[in-house]
This record gives C-alpha cells, sequence and structure tokens, in this order.
C-alpha cells in the first residue's frame, strides 16, 4: 500500500526480486478551478487528474466505460463531474459514478468509472494504490511551513534512475558509503573520474550518520540523523556545519529537513516514481525561509544534487543483488531491508522476461 504519484504507475521490479506492492509519490500539478489535465504512464495505467468547481481535486480513470473515449483528451469539467468529449456522459469525482447521459432518461447505477483515493498536501497531488484494492493505511504528513507559507518553493531537480527502487531509500542505512562517495568536495564534481583529483584534496566532507526505522504506529516510516562539518586543509570549517533529519514515508517519500546555524532552516522533499520495472523518476524540491535570500535554498541544492548524482551514476550501472554479501559494519543495509519489505505482496505484478537458465 501507498501514496502514488498521480502521473504514472508502474508494474513490478524485475525477474528475481520480490513482487513489489506499492508506488511512489512524483507529480506537483497545477490544476485551476474547472481544469483538468491527463496522466500519461510509460506503463501501467491512464488516469485524469481534474479540479471541481469548488477547489476539489480528484482523479479518475481516463477511459470512459461508454465507447472508450478519454476523458481528459477534449473533456471538460462541469460542476463536481468531468464530461465525455465524445456523448457527455459525467462521472461525479467523488465516487466516479455517472451522474447523467444527455440523451437518456436514465443512467444505469454501474456505469462509473474508478476513482482513485487523493489528496493534496505540501503543494502536490497524492492518490493510494494497492494492488490489492485496500484503502488508505496511513496519511501523508504536512509539512507546517509550506502550508503556511512560511517557506516558499526555491526550485527543483529531477533525474531518471536505471535502478531497482529499493536502491534509492537503502542508501539512507548504507552509512559506509558516504566518506567515501561523497568525503571529496563538491568542487570536484559529480563525475567519479574526477572526484578524487588532487586539486580538490584540500577538501573533505565528513559525516556522521545513523539510521533507524520507527516504531508503531508509524512502522511505515524510518529516519535518517546525519551531521556534515567540512574540513578545509585539514581544519573544520564550521560555516559549513549542517544538520539533517531526514524522515522517509513510506517507500518514496522523503523529508529532508535541514538547518544552518547562519544560513536557515528549509526542507527537501524527494519523491521517487516507478516508471518502468528498472527505471525511477527522483524529483528533489527545496522548500526555504522566505525571508533568506534565494541564493541560499539554490546553493543548497546545487550542492545536493552534485552529491545526487554520484549516487546515480553507481545505480545506474550496478546490479541488484537479492543476496549481497555483508560484513558486520553493514548491518544497517539487512535491518533497511526487513523495514522496506513490508512494501511487497505476492500479489503483485511481475515484468515479463525469460525463464530459467540461458542455453548456450
Amino acid at each position: 500500500m501507498g501514496w502514488c504519484g498521480t502521473e504514472l504507475l508502474a508494474a513490478g521490479l524485475g525477474d528475481g526480486t520480490p513482487l513489489f506492492l506499492l508506488l511512489i509519490l512524483f507529480l506537483l500539478l497545477v490544476l485551476l478551478p474547472g481544469t483538468w489535465r491527463p496522466l500519461e504512464p510509460r506503463r501501467g495505467e491512464r488516469l485524469a487528474a481534474f479540479r471541481t468547481q469548488d477547489g476539489q481535486a480528484h482523479v479518475v480513470d481516463s477511459y470512459c466505460p461508454h465507447l472508450g473515449a478519454d476523458l481528459a483528451a477534449g473533456g471538460h469539467v462541469v460542476g463536481s463531474c468531468i464530461e465525455c468529449p465524445f456523448h457527455g456522459w459525467r462521472f461525479r469525482g467523488e465516487d466516479g459514478k455517472c451522474t447523467h447521459i444527455p440523451y437518456s432518461g436514465k443512467v444505469p447505477d454501474f456505469a462509473k468509472v474508478r476513482s482513485w483515493p487523493c489528496c493534496e498536501v505540501n503543494g502536490m497531488l497524492l492518490l493510494w494504490y494497492h494492488c490489492d484494492g485496500t484503502g488508505p493505511a496511513w496519511a501523508v504528513p504536512e509539512q507546517p511551513e509550506i502550508i503556511t507559507g512560511d517557506w516558499v518553493f526555491r526550485g527543483q531537480t529531477e533525474h531518471f534512475v536505471d535502478a531497482h527502487i529499493q536502491e534509492i531509500p537503502e542508501n539512507a542505512a548504507d552509512t559506509a558509503h558516504l566518506a567515501f562517495l561523497h568525503g571529496p568536495a563538491i568542487l570536484s564534481g559529480s563525475d567519479l573520474r574526477y572526484t578524487k583529483s588532487r586539486l580538490w584534496d584540500f577538501m573533505k566532507h565528513v559525516w556522521e550518520a545513523e539510521w533507524q526505522p520507527e516504531p508503531e504506529p508509524h512502522r511505515h516510516c524510518s529516519r535518517m540523523q546525519l551531521q556534515h562539518t567540512a574540513t578545509i586543509f585539514g581544519k573544520r570549517f564550521p560555516l559549513l556545519d549542517l544538520s539533517v533529519s531526514a524522515r522517509q514515508v513510506g517507500p518514496g517519500l522523503v523529508f529532508l529537513n535541514f538547518k544552518h546555524a547562519f544560513l536557515g532552516h528549509g526542507i527537501i522533499l524527494q519523491t521517487v516514481t516507478p516508471l518502468e520495472p528498472l527505471l525511477q523518476n527522483v524529483v528533489h524540491k527545496i522548500y526555504y525561509q522566505k525571508n533568506v535570500p534565494a541564493i541560499i535554498p539554490k546553493f543548497i541544492l546545487r550542492a545536493e544534487c552534485i552529491q545526487f548524482e554520484r549516487d546515480v551514476t553507481i545505480w545506474n550501472n550496478k546490479q541488484y543483488l537479492p543476496k549481497p554479501l555483508l560484513v558486520c559494519e553493514d548491518a544497517g543495509i539487512q535491518k533497511h531491508r526487513r523495514w522496506f519489505a513490508q512494501f511487497y505482496s505476492e500479489r503483485s505484478r511481475r515484468p515479463s522476461g525469460p525463464k530459467g537458465d540461458l542455453d548456450w
């Protein structure tokens, strides 16, 4: 079960992996009252998101059950309904029920489209997806400073990652990689051929991190506490000290809450949405104190982007190992996998592929 991005619903993970249950958060939709937007999937469902005249957002299956016309291709919002562009059938956003057929005196009771549970939170329109059809089991938390407007949107980045969905959140529990991959100065960039260049060896990033799952009733959440310092010519540079609390909600939404002694307080919202079995869309949106010059959060987002792209290079070229070779210092990875296992189901679809051994 999980809150999903309304744009994309993908199908599985790949041969030899557990069957995948839930999908993730993705899309920031700008929907004015009385407007609709088509949602184009790479795999899976085609949906239509629309906002009614009273301001409520809804998500329904896009194809009209009458003759299959696309509600999001020329349809109109009429009151609380979306109207089919083909014959004018109207479907209520709340429950998908057909309320009006312009040339018929009676609407069949079974005439409806699927209406997806959805919510708007932190500037995103999210829907709930469960392969068994079960309703929402938890709510996505609001970030109060975003709701009140104390923190304002200052930019976003977007990446496409050729990797198993689990690789990305698992990074939080893999604390051993921080010093090796993210220790070299961000001045050296994200190209791993040059990050260890002696030219930038005078500066190092130092990380202290701890990952833990949360207890009930928030067992679908986990938290990483991260403390960052930097050294220049071997001496600590306090101006670059940064405290980060990263809370993961479900398998694909992360609240990266960070605080700096001089540069203020803000958050990066990370969403991971599967587009295909081994292709993920990752978006980072930064919100920051509105009284802080925009250049500060844009610099933070750029620094985060450089570090993230180092991970992307690894993910894009690695293989997911269901049974990795671990040492005792990697205990956090095994702990994370046990926590993440709650997001899998035997009823999730598995992508088709060759079966058995290759015949050479």
